[in-house]
């Protein structure tokens, strides 16, 4: 029996030469494959590096491993053309969470294994019993009795028992790892008719763009009257948390009805909010909300914006708007792309001269198999869930459809990557969300600087062009310069590109060293009347998320009760997005495969 170790090819190449181990560990944290130095790496790791950053910029058709440059390879035969061959790849080293593990037993054909292994585990195959995995800290170092075996030479066990478990994620090694397993995303009887025209029928896309214009602008408007403050019990505004929202001197502590809201708030309440006041959810440490309106805006943030957002019409300035903080001191933060979208082909709204004769998508993948996309969370992470909200568009409309970059980039579409590997690449120029391994939380403007940071990206999602930017010279958000520009935009997908509908949108803010992630739901806006209401909160940058209907809108937060899950959505309405089992309601993302992809949160535990 034999081990070797290597950094290299998908294809599992027996022609690919060997590398010690320890050659792969030299890709520090902070540094890429073109930032490799001779200071910090072997000749043949700079080579490999050299290799691996060709491979994951060459214009060809490609596998999804073949974008990871960050893999670590490991190999063991027992010898001979039809002995027992094991392959584990782990995708990205410097996150040691996503695993591929190939095993071809005697006899048989290659089979792949998605693995996911707990917070802090690592894996490698077992060198001494040849039999399976070896489990390791985050030390790095092999602990006493972390041995797991998985496979003997004639049959794989309890890899085929997990397979055939139809759990989504089955459980080996006493829990320390998962095996990701294929399943149906959930889908609303609407989406499954939307996918289906757009996937199936002619002319499809230009179908579903006349009903949302036909049917859905305004569909979910509300609005409220002010009335005056009354000194009768009400919500108690939060003494802590965000910084409170900047409006009208006549408005502060004036009362609207939160329409449709769910979210229950802090303190009895006769049915109002106070406008420019924060709330906390009740039962619900560290999650804070509260409620807007463009009109209600302090003069100063207009005049602040100026020219860089379109004058508002009185249906979008009276328009509700619900913002949801979280202190993201409490919080730990993921996303996971759905069972179908985004997916990794390419967009619409790309030019057939920009694809040319390419069948494969803009990197090069017709998808991201072997490894499995779930749409939900992992039983490790449902036990502490705080909140989850929905992504950004789907592939068809998630590209921009006229800029220099789109011409450059192959349509510029928004990348997204999950668990420290790259689904879909990254592009400059796009607000995205990033978070690091080692919890930091970013949204900003993706530039070439920032690719030094892609070995370190646990996750990332890129969705369009920012709603709000950073004033260097003062700190504060300002609006991004497409705004007003629908088309470099690519604000939505109707045909007149001028949709005023609703829309779902984030941005972060800081208060005394704390920071908040906002998730702003806006009853029926353009993105002017989002960085109108971004601004008043005190955010320093925005961008937006999707757009149209509850379910592209879907944000809940979660509690316990007991031995069960409580689940507050943002809006009446969205629990019809969520699963039913036994006649019981089961919470989209958390205990329900979705097609879509989200976000979530995670509650830390207390310290």
């Amino acid at each position: 029996m034999t081990l070797s170790c290597s950094g290299i090819a998908p294809s599992l190449r027996a022609a690919e030469p060997a590398m010690a181990l320890s050659a792969a560990r030299r890709f520090a944290p902070s540094q890429t494959t073109a930032a490799m130095t001779s200071r910090t790496a072997s000749p043949l790791s700079l080579a490999l590096a050299a290799e691996r950053s060709a491979e994951y910029n060459a214009n060809r058709s490609k596998s999804v491993i073949d974008l990871q440059q960050f893999r670590e390879l490991t190999r063991l035969s027992s010898g001979g053309p039809d002995a027992l061959k094991a392959s584990l790849i782990d995708l990205n080293p410097n996150i040691g969470t996503w695993y591929l593990l190939q095993l071809k037993i005697q006899g048989g054909d290659p089979v792949w294994y998605h693995l996911e292994s707990q917070p802090g585990v690592r894996l490698r195959l077992d060198q001494v019993n040849a039999s399976g995995l070896t489990l390791a800290g985050p030390d790095g170092g092999f602990n006493p009795g972390t041995r797991c075996q998985l496979w003997s030479a004639t049959e794989a066990g309890p890899l085929t028992e997990a397979r055939r478990s139809g759990l989504v994620y089955a459980p080996l090694c006493g829990g320390a790892v998962y095996l990701r397993n294929p399943v149906d995303g959930h889908r609303t009887p609407k989406e499954r008719v939307v996918d289906l025209l757009r996937d199936h029928v002619w002319q499809g896309e230009e179908m579903t763009s006349f009903v949302k214009d036909l049917f859905y602008k305004d569909a979910f408007a509300a609005t409220s009257n002010l009335t005056p403050a009354r000194a009768v019990s009400g919500p108690v505004p939060a003494l802590t948390g965000p910084i409170p929202p900047r409006v009208r001197g006549d408005a502060l502590d004036q009362r609207v009805v939160p329409v449709n809201l769910e979210i229950p708030v802090t303190g009895e309440t006769d049915g109002r909010v106070a406008v420019g006041r924060w709330y906390g959810a009740e039962d619900n440490p560290g999650i804070f909300v509260t409620t807007l309106q463009p009109d209600l805006v302090s003069p100063d943030v207009i005049a602040e914006q100026g020219s860089g957002v379109s004058p508002l019409d009185s249906t979008e300035s009276t328009a509700l708007a619900y913002l949801v903080a979280f202190d993201l001191k409490q919080f730990d933060m993921g996303f996971r792309v759905g069972t179908d979208h985004p997916r990794v082909e390419w967009s619409d709204a790309v030019q057939p001269a920009i694809r040319g004769n390419s069948t494969t998508g803009p990197d090069g993948t017709p998808s991201v198999e072997p490894l499995v996309r779930t749409g939900m969370l992992s039983p490790m992470e449902a036990g502490r869930v705080a909140a989850t909200f929905t992504g950004g568009f789907k592939r068809t409309h998630g590209a921009l459809r006229s800029s220099s970059e789109a011409a450059q980039t192959n349509g510029a579409h928004y990348g997204f990557i999950e668990n420290g590997v790259v689904l879909s690449k990254l592009h400059v120029g796009l607000a995205t969300v990033i978070g690091l391994e080692d919890g930091s939380i970013t949204l900003k403007t993706w530039t070439d600087e920032d690719n030094a940071t892609l070995p370190r990206v646990r996750y990332a999602r890129q969705n369009g062009v920012p709603i709000l930017e950073r004033d260097p010279s003062t700190g504060l958000g300002a609006p991004g310069p497409e705004v007003r520009r629908w088309s470099a935009g690519n604000w939505s997908g109707s045909a007149g590109k001028k949709l005023r509908t609703l829309r779902a949108g984030l941005c972060m803010q800081e208060n005394q060293g704390r920071p908040y992630l906002i998730y702003g739901y806006f009853s029926t806006a353009t993105p002017s009347a989002m960085a109108r209401i971004f601004q008043a909160a005190g955010c320093s940058y925005a961008m937006q998320l999707d757009m149209n209907a509850l379910e592209h809108t879907y944000m809940a937060i979660y509690r316990p009760a007991g031995s069960t899950l409580l689940t507050e959505h943002l809006i009446q309405g969205m629990n019809a997005v969520d699963g039913a089992k036994g006649g019981q309601s089961l919470p989209r993302f958390v205990s329900v495969a979705d097609n879509r992809d989200f976000f979530y949160l995670l509650r830390r535990s207390p310290r």
